[in-house]
């Protein structure tokens, strides 16, 4: 796998079913070794364009091109995916579940017990591998969803909602498998409603409202670029009547300074320094966040029902 190759372009896909349009004209690449964040409201067209993606239905148009030109049998055994609906076969205990899930994506039996078992320990789910899937807690399931998905290392991985259901430890237990894969060079796709997650580990986003591109890029450059003109400040003194400041507000200890069209933040920072009294502490341009970049384009907040396109 090389970093620097597209493992994923997609070119104007289109879908409808019926009169409705639940794709229109998506265009996205996903590289090697990144996260990239697939974000939506419910309906947005997310999960229509995953199952184009990896040929469960076709488009109406465009084209896709996965892991170097058109998705063949071959190419499955080199995708992992960790669907929304979870469903693992639940009469069929925990271990012998995954190494037949791994046989299925080629993995000989012995490589597919072995690697079944060294997951299973990781996430401390050993003690229950002699269990039928229908006796797993939630977040059980959930791990073991997830360990399905990437029993075979993939590369290139489509996960849906994959905190779902985890308390913050198990969370930190994905978080660091979803890591690694992305440090051995796979593709990752990861599609939440968990704004505090995209921010933490995707490089780069889409956002998709009605089936088309809202937004699209490098995540660091988007939040600058929905940044308010305003800093936040810590600082030993009365700030009042800064030259350039429009509005002061006081929040969680720190003032945060909302500038007049125009004025650059390192003007006010001088002007700061140079006040008598005021020892500034702390000092940085305030940035928006995820959600409300999210609100302030699509129109309302995020949830987390099941999509249903």
């Amino acid at each position: 796998m090389k970093q620097q190759e597209s493992a994923l372009s997609v070119n104007n896909i289109s879908k409808n079913f019926a009169t409705v349009r639940a794709v229109d004209d998506l265009s996205f690449e996903l590289h090697y070794g990144e996260i990239f964040g697939l974000l939506g409201p419910n309906g947005a067209g997310k999960t229509t364009a995953i199952r184009m993606v990896l040929d469960i239905i076709k488009p109406d148009s465009g084209k896709i091109s996965i892991l170097g030109g058109p998705m063949d049998e071959a190419k499955k055994e080199r995708i992992g995916y960790l669907p929304e609906e979870r469903g693992l076969y639940d009469d069929m205990k925990l271990l012998d579940t995954l190494v037949f899930l791994g046989q299925l994506k080629g993995l000989t039996r012995q490589k597919a017990l072995a690697r079944a078992e060294e997951y299973l320990r990781e996430m401390d789910l050993w003690e229950a591998h002699d269990r039928k899937i229908s006796a797993l807690s939630r977040g059980m399931n959930q791990k073991a969803q997830f360990i399905a998905a990437s029993l075979h290392d993939p590369e290139l991985i489509i996960v849906d909602e994959p905190f779902s259901g985890l308390d913050p430890v198990n969370t930190r237990i994905i978080k660091r498998l979803i890591y690694r894969m992305r440090d051995r060079g796979a593709a990752i796709i990861m599609s939440t409603h968990q704004m505090n997650q995209v921010e933490e580990m995707c490089s780069r986003i889409l956002l998709i409202d009605k089936g088309r591109q809202v937004l699209y890029g490098d995540l660091t450059k988007i939040r600058q670029d929905f940044a308010p003109n305003a800093v936040e400040v810590e600082a030993v003194g009365e700030l009042s009547q800064i030259p350039g400041v429009e509005r002061i507000t006081r929040q969680d200890g720190r003032h945060r300074l909302l500038l007049q069209e125009g004025v650059p933040p390192d003007k006010v920072l001088k002007d700061l320094v140079n006040l008598a009294g005021i020892s500034v502490q702390h000092f940085e341009r305030v940035q928006s966040s995820m959600e409300e970049i999210f609100v302030r384009l699509v129109g309302h907040e995020v949830h987390e029902e099941t999509e249903t396109e």
